[in-house]
């Protein structure tokens, strides 16, 4: 009888944990959802613009695409500190920053990379997608 309570309590114990994680995953999300963060969409409008700008060939399409998307991803982490600590939150985007265009330069030629860096805009903006990227 006791194996069938500790053994319900542990089951108990790690569902409850479970929980808490998936909650704290759940919670993040809708932070950067809230703040205007959808990684697909920003993917989306980012793409729309970079694909026909940068002539790119199929291939680096779906390259950029991932490249993108994973940049996004790892930036929706900290989107919050945009409010709570800006500095921190600068520190941490300009990492990030520098990792998407390591990998972009793995892909793009030269005058792409160029184009791509060009392509900054003044300031950030929400009606700009690629605003996420460099701001």
């Amino acid at each position: 009888m006791k194996k069938i309570i500790l053994s319900a309590a542990i089951l108990f114990l790690a569902a409850s944990s479970q929980a808490q994680l998936g909650g704290l995953v759940d919670k993040a999300t809708k932070t950067a959802t809230a703040a205007g963060f959808d990684v697909n969409k920003l993917t989306s409008g980012i793409m729309g613009k970079l694909g026909p700008t940068l002539k790119l060939s199929s291939a680096q399409q779906t390259q950029v695409t991932d490249i993108v998307s994973g940049f996004l991803t790892k930036k929706s982490d900290i989107v919050p500190l945009a409010a709570s600590n800006p500095t921190e939150y600068a520190k941490k985007q300009s990492g990030l920053f520098s990792g998407l265009q390591s990998k972009l330069g793995g892909v793009l030629a030269k005058d792409q990379m160029s184009k791509f860096m060009g392509m900054k805009p003044a300031s950030a903006t929400k009606s700009d997608p690629l605003s996420a990227l460099f701001f």
